[in-house]
């Protein structure tokens, strides 16, 4: 089930995506909203008889998380392998604030204070509910669902600082859609970067050093996740410089193209 977060020019509404789709999970032109009573991390699924075009709809980041996205860096070997460093031998958490959380379509803006502003695309996982101290074992059932996220990052500021809030935490450094899609088995999904059109990443969720249940279960040891909170489980190897006036297209097996360009902020 897709459930996307939408505005035909009113306020966002929920709803759910039907229609065929292909491979990448991109439904076809037929597709359409089934709109929803409400948000259903907090009503439930109560569906209503509005159906709306999907393509009448702007679709926004499909969740905005309550109080916090966990970021997980240096989750696949290759990719700390070309950040210089090793592998960690637990997870290497950090927090992006909910104001970085940007939609499909929307702008990534460069910071002023930036000169080497790079791509993450990865995995996020949705919390549907309060928990915490959740063992492995136990971890599906605090899930809402997945969605596509790109862990925008000021590469430069990350080096300077030596920690990650500023370089991570900017207004628009966290895209994320195109909807939550509830039903997947995330255990091996390509996940893909595209850069103007040509590919950066290409790496398999089948390679995580550390995978979704061990995630869940890491990061509720240490702090309580709230129903819409984000968990951002790690890019493949390829990241890399984008600019003003670039695109950036991320792509998940089963879920779908999430698709930013970057600008200047005025």
């Amino acid at each position: 089930m897709r459930i996307a977060r939408f505005t035909t020019g009113d306020d966002p509404r929920f709803g759910i995506v039907t229609g065929d789709v292909d491979a990448s999970g991109i439904p076809d032109e037929g597709s359409v909203i089934a709109v929803l009573a409400g948000d259903p991390l907090y009503v439930g699924l109560q569906p209503t008889d509005e159906v709306v075009r999907l393509a009448d709809a702007r679709l926004l980041a499909p969740v905005l998380p309550r109080s916090k996205v966990v970021g997980i860096g240096k989750n696949y070997a290759a990719h700390a392998a070309e950040m210089g460093g090793e592998v960690p031998e637990e997870p290497l958490m950090f927090l992006k604030p909910n104001t970085s959380v940007v939609g499909p379509g929307d702008p990534v803006f460069y910071p002023r204070q930036s000169e080497n502003v790079h791509y993450e695309g990865e995995l996020a996982v949705v919390i549907s509910r309060i928990c915490r101290d959740v063992p492995k074992e136990k971890s599906a059932d605090v899930v809402h669902g997945y969605t596509v996220g790109n862990d925008v990052t000021a590469r430069d500021l990350q080096r300077r600082d030596g920690q990650f809030t500023r370089a991570k935490g900017f207004d628009s450094f966290c895209p994320l859609g195109p909807w939550v899609e509830t039903e997947l088995d995330v255990s091996d999904l390509r996940v893909q970067t595209f850069l103007n059109g040509d590919i950066k990443q290409d790496g398999r969720t089948s390679d995580l050093i550390f995978d979704v249940p061990t995630l869940i279960a890491y990061v509720t040891s240490v702090m309580t996740l709230l129903p819409g909170d984000v968990i951002l489980t790690g890019t493949p190897e390829g990241v890399g410089p984008m600019n003003a006036g670039d695109e950036v297209e991320v792509s998940i097996q089963g879920i779908g193209n999430l698709s930013n360009k970057v600008a200047r902020r005025e």
